[in-house]
């Protein structure tokens, strides 16, 4: 069961936040954005929890455990070849990372039902990985944007 599924957020929000904790929250996150940038699948699920589940809030997919994380990665480089991510904010805590980024990239595959346009996207992306500290990895990633705008992008 995912960290989010036995936990409550009063749990959470009780977590304590110490200097060792910081950094290996933070080391993970490095080590999960350089492999995403390398495309590299097995050092992205390398920082994951054998549980996690990967959701995308506007359009409502969900993948789980190890084989869905694969299977998410693959449909979204596929639709995004080229996709780069520029970090605008970063928060750091017991409970995970929340990363903002600006996404960019070319429209070259069918992503959340949208038929590729061939154009580029520019968006603004709130990512939250939860941290599940038994485990030490990260439970996934809850990804937030503007779906009108993705739809709109190539309009």
């Amino acid at each position: 069961m995912n960290v989010q599924d036995r936990t409550t957020i009063k749990d959470r929000l009780g977590w304590q936040l110490t200097a060792g904790l910081y950094d290996r929250v933070r080391s993970l996150w490095k080590d999960h954005a350089m492999a995403e940038d390398r495309r590299d699948l097995d050092g992205l699920v390398a920082t994951l929890t054998p549980d996690c589940v990967y959701e995308i809030f506007p359009t409502r997919q969900r993948w789980e455990g190890h084989d869905g994380a694969r299977a998410f990665y693959t449909a979204f480089l596929g639709a995004f070849p080229d996709v780069k991510f520029e970090l605008v904010d970063i928060a750091i805590g017991p409970q995970g990372v929340i990363e903002i980024v600006d996404m960019t990239g070319t429209h070259r595959g069918e992503w959340a039902g949208i038929a590729p346009t061939g154009e580029p996207v520019s968006l603004r992306i709130v990512i939250h990985f939860p941290w599940d500290p038994d485990a030490e990895r990260f439970a996934g990633e809850n990804v937030y944007f503007d779906a009108a705008a993705l739809r709109g992008a190539g309009a």
